[in-house]
């Protein structure tokens, strides 16, 4: 048996913890620079509010709904996340999957006892942090992706819905849309109706070798998992990312090279500590800046890929590449609107065969590197980094931004006596 933990809308509870006011209230979570929503509370989503709608599309809806405004914040909401895995910890061995979800391998303990299990995690991580998270908990992961998608739709599982009898599963099922099952997007969603399959019932009575030819293997093991067979390891669940990004739309458009220059060495340096944070290396580096196409006026999309010689998670390399690249794309006289840096071409950092003419002291590098990241990763992101990655010109705009409560002292709760 596997279980998923899955925090409900996870930015807009992480702000509720610590602001009550906005329970029961619309409330989106927005872009950097308060540009998108990206996070919807249940009562946004029942005023029709769309996940990436940019706000001055819906201002008079934000303005007749009260809808409460929050900028992003990631430094928050990482370290709820941090606090409610540790929590998932003491109860099972656990695979993180994303920031609000978790995957927990429950082989080897009673089935009888699970049900009360998953409704004691959800209690302990809600008493604990706040958050209220859904538990689902079934045979395989593509089946608990189901529970706890259930558990979300009905309050009255009470935080945890465990789904092991095959005749409930089969009921279930036969209600589930296909396009919500885990693995199946939007295009095998529209394939899958137009051959009469609807719920994920229908998907499991289609012969395999019918699924294999239109889906590929991976839809078969998606079709072996709701028909309750295993095939996705737990430890496949949260690979190392084989692409990395780093972009952000300026405030006001960018036309001076070395404010541009500055923010990609930002990004760069970000990309870089993500990379060294899997201990992969990259052998593809990615530069693209833009303008507004939101205006009338000459547009301009550039890029450049710079294949590396030899595969390194360097700041140091890497920023230095970047800023080659930026200087043969940049073009005088267009205002930027964004900018960004992708790693490609990702591979473990063992094994990596160097140039005997090699230039770069790497052992120093990596030696230089590990150091930086221990001080930020102690004192603060931002703490260290290299000097072109500094200018309050491009310091990202949050007018609605929440304060730091469990990552700056400065910023803790302060309870004050009556009187």
């Amino acid at each position: 048996m596997v279980g998923i933990c899955d925090a409900n809308n996870f930015y807009i509870s992480c702000e509720r913890v610590f602001n009550p006011a906005l329970n029961g209230r619309p409330a989106v979570v927005l872009s950097n620079n308060d540009r998108c929503i990206i996070a919807r509370s249940n009562e946004a989503k029942a005023i029709g509010l769309k996940m990436g709608q940019p706000i001055y599309q819906v201002r008079d809806t934000l303005r007749t709904y009260n809808v409460a405004l929050c900028s992003p914040n990631f430094p928050l909401y990482q370290d709820m996340s941090d606090r409610m895995q540790a929590i998932l910890k003491r109860f099972a061995p656990t695979i993180v999957y994303s920031i609000d979800e978790a995957f927990l391998d429950f082989r080897g303990f009673d089935p009888g006892k699970l049900d009360a299990l998953g409704h004691t995690i959800s209690r302990t991580v809600r008493h604990s942090t706040g958050l209220p998270v859904s538990i689902g908990i079934a045979p395989t992961k593509t089946l608990a992706k189901i529970a706890s998608k259930l558990c979300k739709k009905y309050p009255k599982l009470n935080g945890c819905c465990l789904m092991h009898k095959a005749e409930d599963i089969e009921k279930v099922l036969k209600k589930f849309p296909v396009g919500d099952v885990w693995g199946i997007g939007p295009r095998y969603e529209k394939m899958l109706n137009a051959a009469g399959v609807n719920t994920a019932y229908d998907f499991t009575q289609m012969p395999p070798q019918w699924v294999r030819k239109k889906m590929s293997v991976v839809g078969l093991r998606t079709w072996k998992e709701l028909r309750g067979e295993p095939c996705i390891e737990i430890d496949e669940i949260a690979p190392d990312k084989q692409h990395i990004c780093t972009s952000r739309s300026f405030p006001s458009e960018v036309s001076d090279f070395d404010m541009l220059h500055t923010a990609v060495a930002s990004f760069t340096a970000t990309c870089a500590e993500k990379l060294r944070r899997q201990k992969s290396v990259c052998g593809e580096l990615y530069v693209f800046i833009y303008t507004d196409w939101h205006k009338e006026q000459s547009q301009s999309f550039e890029r450049r890929i710079v294949k590396l010689v030899t595969p390194t998670d360097s700041t140091l390399e890497l920023t230095a590449m970047a800023a080659d690249a930026l200087r043969q794309i940049y073009r005088s006289g267009f205002g930027y609107k964004k900018a960004g840096v992708i790693l490609g071409d990702i591979s473990p950092r063992t094994g990596v065969q160097v140039s005997l003419f090699d230039p770069i002291d790497r052992g120093k590098h990596s030696r230089l590197m590990s150091v930086m990241d221990d001080l930020n990763r102690k004192q603060g992101r931002g703490t260290v980094g290299v000097a072109a990655g500094r200018h309050k010109l491009l310091e990202t705009v949050h007018e609605h931004l929440s304060r730091q409560f469990t990552t700056d002292i400065n910023d803790i709760l302060k309870v004050k006596a009556k009187d």
